[in-house]
């Protein structure tokens, strides 16, 4: 893991969390690890954490996450919906 990585994925989350956090389903926006097929990678992303995944087709445009930002891949994970007791 490359702490500059991380450093820049941090510093693009700071920028734009608040846009994220304003599209539909999405609950948390943070910085880890993409997923592929249920096993973390060594890649450092952009964690968008949505309550359902949708189709892009099935979405507004404005609610569209994009694949990367400045560069920073994107991965969004389905958590369904976070609840508190």
């Amino acid at each position: 893991m490359s702490e500059d990585a991380l450093q820049r994925a941090s510093e693009v989350k700071a920028r734009y969390e608040w846009r994220l956090l304003r599209k539909a389903n999405v609950l948390s926006v943070g910085v880890g690890y993409r997923q592929r097929h249920g096993q973390l990678t060594d890649e450092v992303v952009l964690v968008v954490s949505v309550s359902r995944k949708m189709r892009r087709d099935q979405l507004q445009s404005d609610d569209i996450i994009p694949g990367h930002i400045e560069g920073i891949p994107v991965d969004v994970q389905e958590t369904g919906v976070l609840r508190a007791l």
